[in-house]
This record gives C-alpha cells, sequence and structure tokens, in this order.
C-alpha cells in the first residue's frame, strides 16, 4: 500500500529534499576536505563528526527520496467528505469538560508534526476522529485518562 501524503506535504518535503542536496550536502562535503586537510585521520574529531553529518544528511535525502517517489498524493482541496472526517481533514475540536479548542489536520505519518497542528493518519486521536462527523463526541484515550472532544468544524483546503 502506497502512504498517503497531501500535497502540501509533498512540497515541504521536496523544499526540505533540495536544500539537502544544494545546501547541506555541499557544506558538509567542504568541512570533510576541511577537516582532511588538518592531516592525521585516526584523531581527526572534526572529520568524523563530518562524516557522521554526511551519512544522516545522506540517509535522509535517500528517505525523502523514496517517500516521494512512492507515496500517494492527495490534493485535499478536492476532497468532498462533507463533514466526516477522512484523510486530509483540519478537525477544530472542543474539550467537553474545559471548552478548549484545538485545531488538527489529519496527515501521513512522514508530514507530521503536533507542534503545527498536523497528526498523523496512525494516531490514536486520528483513528478516533476517522469516519466521524462534525457535532459528534469522541473520547480519546490519553495519557492521563480518557478525555471527551466535540468535534465542532470539519473542513477541507488545500
Amino acid at each position: 500500500m502506497r502512504a498517503p501524503l497531501t500535497v502540501k506535504g509533498a512540497a515541504r518535503l521536496r523544499e526540505e529534499l533540495e536544500n539537502l542536496k544544494s545546501v547541506k550536502r555541499p557544506a558538509v562535503i567542504n568541512a570533510i576536505a576541511e577537516a582532511r586537510a588538518h592531516g592525521d585521520l585516526k584523531e581527526n574529531a572534526e572529520y568524523h563528526a563530518a562524516r557522521e553529518q554526511q551519512g544522516f544528511i545522506e540517509g535522509r535525502i535517500q528517505e525523502l527520496e523514496y517517500v516521494l517517489s512512492h507515496a500517494q498524493l492527495i490534493d485535499v482541496a478536492n476532497l468532498n467528505a462533507g463533514t466526516r472526517v477522512v484523510f486530509g481533514a483540519i478537525v477544530e475540536l472542543a474539550d467537553c469538560d474545559t471548552g478548549d479548542e484545538v485545531t488538527y489536520q489529519v496527515v501521513g505519518d512522514l508530514e507530521a508534526d503536533i507542534k503545527q497542528g498536523l497528526i498523523s493518519i496512525s494516531s490514536p486521536l486520528a483513528r478516533a476522529l476517522i469516519g466521524k462527523h462534525e457535532g459528534d463526541t469522541v473520547t480519546i484515550q490519553a495519557p492521563a485518562g480518557a478525555r471527551d472532544y466535540d468535534i465542532v468544524a470539519v473542513r477541507y483546503e488545500g
């Protein structure tokens, strides 16, 4: 099965890939060359740190290239799920106890970032929301115990 990815998420990953290839990769290659010029490589901490950084960069480039070539891109703006929560939905929730409101978008695993309100389709929160409608109440199992949320609004935007 191909992993779902929003068009916006794919653009962010392409931007990161381009930065890795055009900025970070050349910078680490220069750092390796500079450290190599300092002589004995066995006890050259700068050289070993730069080589390790190069390994991380190359690994991330490979991961991003694989994901972008194998993902199923979904244009959220063209989804017509109405008030039902599906992949790509932006969901406004209100805590039934406190009234506090939060907004999340259900996205693919690789584009999830809780700080930006992007939750993974495979997360317990997203799994509880999928298939529900605006106006429904859901119970989310949180580390501090079960919490009830009202689904205030569901929308789809690109």
